[in-house]
This record gives structure tokens, C-alpha cells and sequence, in this order.
């Protein structure tokens, strides 16, 4: 049997097999017939005996080599590429273009920050309470995928700091411009609530939730906190209320005009009965964070109550690349057959 009767029956088993046979166990099993074939090769070319037998060979081979049989090693050169590019073809090989279908629920998020003076206690260490708000805030924002979010700050007043939007970049920026003397001092927690459902009632999101965090009782105001709960629960709004200081007397800091910055201890009053109130009109929980860690999981917790649902489909488009393989392969096997029968054509 010669090399090309042995490569042919090995070329026509891996055929038959190719549509069963995974493409990577199909590209070893080729590697490991090279391998046998050029084995094979070896072997016969060795084993097999001259056709023409001469008592002395010292005269051709002072005659040195030509420049064709120098360059003879690309016969073998085009047959290993033949049949590596043919073993690749038959793997199969392909390249795929993958698309994504998202689909997502988001929900409405307003959050509403208190920045009265009272905020400015440092019973959270080394900051005050707006500051680690603050911070805490933007990290729920970041957890926060395809939700609509706005920002309504309030003291005696409340404003809308930054309406819904999904540009979290903006929102963040909002945050951080956040500070103490943008509304006249005071707690409106009926106002702020009520500013926020005004947001949120046209609304079309299945879920539209408020974020309320204070440290104080409502003392300001046309509207009770608990007449604005009652209309955002008719408005299928939920509250998450959070009740910010420590209890008892917290370091409230003020400019002395000889001695400059100074601290006086002064009481936390938290409604917490109105907050808890709040919350369990609304179908949302309350929430009392004494202490910057605190106040991280209370964001957490919220983040893992209200999840946004996401769907992904996937989609992959192939393209067949085996062609390639294949016609590189046939052409250097017939590359390999024409200059074998003519440049590099030898008597047997």
C-alpha cells in the first residue's frame, strides 16, 4: 500500500464519521494520522530496496547535488500542509457572532434626603450624617441596573434635586452637590413624600417604590407624613423609611466666633412610631441605622428587596470557515502532484 492509498483510507474514515464525531476529538484523531502516516512514509522509503542496483555509487556522489534535488524537500513541505489543512477542514472549523437580547423590568426609585442642620451631627465617625448618606446613597446607585432613579432633598422645604433617569452619572453628580443650607432649616417629611409621589405617579413601571431617610420628626409643612402615605399608597407607591443617629445625645458641631469650631451634645428625636407608620401603610419596612455600617447593609437590604428582573436571551451566528481549509489543502496537494510529475519528476 502506498502513502496516498493508506492517506485516502484514513481521509475516508474520518469522512464517514465527521457528522457524528465532535470537531476537536475529529482535529486529534487527524494530528495522530499524520502523525501514522508520515510514520508509515518513513518506513516504506526506508524499507523498500533500489530498482536499479549499481556496484559503485563513488562517481554520483562526487557529482554533488543539483538544484532541483536541493529543493526537493518541498514535495514533503507541500504534502505535510496538505494534510494538515485537510484535518482541519474536516474538524470543521467556524467563528460565531454572538447577539444578546436584554429584557428588563426596571422599577422607579426617588430617594429623599434630609439635609437639616440636625444631619450635620457627627455620631456617624470620622463624618457627619449627610456626608455618609451621601456615600451610601451612591453606592446604591451603582448596585442599581436599568432602574429609573431621581433625588428630592427637603428641610423645611423639598425640591426635586434630580428628576428620574437612568443616566447614573448625572444622579451621582447631583448627590455630591447635596450640602446644608439649600433650603431654610426645618423637617417637612409630609412635603418631601408627597414631592416625591408626584414624581412617581404617572409612572408607568410595575414597581415605584420611595426612599426616605431623616433624622428628625416632621415639623414643617402643609402636609402630615402620614396624609402623604396615604397617597402614595393610593398611588401603589411603596416607602422604605430609615431612621438615621444613635440614641440619646449625638456631638453637634458650631462656629464659636473666638474659639471657633466647637461641639455641644444635644438629643436625637427620631418619630419613629410616624416612620414606622409610614412603611407599614405602604407595604415597605423601616429601618434604624445608628452607625455608617449600619446604614450600608439598611441600602443592601433595600437593593436585595426591590430586584430589577433581567432577562437575557442569546443568539450565536456561525459562519463556516472549513472551505478555506479545505481548498488551502487541495491546492497544495495537487501543488505537490503537478511539480512530483514534472520539476522534481525522478525515475524509478
Amino acid at each position: 500500500m502506498t502513502f496516498w492509498e493508506f492517506a485516502g483510507l484514513s481521509f475516508s474514515l474520518l469522512e464517514e464519521y465527521s457528522t457524528t464525531i465532535p470537531a476537536m476529538a475529529i482535529f486529534v484523531s487527524g494530528l495522530l494520522l499524520l502523525i501514522l502516516m508520515l510514520w508509515y512514509h518513513f518506513k516504506y522509503r526506508r524499507s523498500r530496496s533500489a530498482t536499479i542496483m549499481y556496484s559503485d555509487v563513488k562517481i554520483v556522489k562526487r557529482a554533488g547535488r543539483t538544484s532541483k534535488q536541493k529543493f526537493r524537500f518541498l514535495l514533503t513541505a507541500f504534502r505535510i500542509a496538505a494534510l494538515v489543512l485537510l484535518i482541519v477542514a474536516l474538524a470543521r472549523p467556524r467563528s460565531g457572532t454572538e447577539y444578546q437580547e436584554v429584557k428588563s423590568e426596571g422599577i422607579d426609585i426617588m430617594m429623599c434626603l434630609d439635609v437639616s442642620s440636625s444631619m450635620q451631627a457627627e455620631d456617624f465617625k470620622p463624618h457627619n450624617r449627610l456626608y455618609v448618606s451621601k456615600e451610601e446613597m451612591k453606592k446604591f446607585v451603582h448596585r442599581r441596573v436599568n432602574d429609573r432613579i431621581g433625588l428630592v432633598v427637603f428641610a423645611r422645604n423639598s425640591f426635586t434635586q434630580c428628576p428620574l433617569t437612568t443616566d447614573y452619572d448625572v444622579l451621582l453628580s447631583f448627590i455630591d452637590q447635596v450640602d446644608f443650607g439649600m433650603v431654610e432649616d426645618g423637617t417637612a417629611i409630609g412635603m418631601a413624600i408627597a414631592n416625591a409621589v408626584n414624581r412617581l405617579r404617572e409612572s408607568t413601571s410595575e414597581s415605584k417604590i420611595i426612599v426616605l431617610l431623616t433624622d428628625g420628626d416632621n415639623n414643617a409643612g402643609e402636609i402630615d407624613p402620614i396624609t402623604a402615605a396615604n397617597l402614595a399608597q393610593a398611588f401603589d407607591i411603596k416607602i422604605y423609611t430609615i431612621g438615621a443617629g444613635k440614641p440619646g445625645n449625638a456631638m453637634f458641631p458650631y462656629q464659636d466666633p473666638i474659639f471657633g469650631k466647637r461641639y455641644v451634645y444635644q438629643p436625637t428625636r427620631i418619630d419613629e412610631e410616624s416612620l414606622k407608620e409610614i412603611a407599614a401603610r405602604t407595604g415597605g419596612k423601616y429601618f434604624r441605622a445608628r452607625s455608617g455600617e449600619q446604614l450600608e447593609k439598611i441600602y443592601s437590604i433595600i437593593d436585595e428587596l426591590e430586584t430589577t428582573e433581567i432577562e437575557i436571551a442569546s443568539h450565536v451566528q456561525y459562519r463556516e470557515l472549513f472551505q478555506y481549509f479545505g481548498f488551502a489543502g487541495m491546492f497544495f496537494l495537487m501543488l505537490e502532484l503537478l511539480m512530483g510529475h514534472t520539476i522534481f519528476r525522478k525515475l524509478p
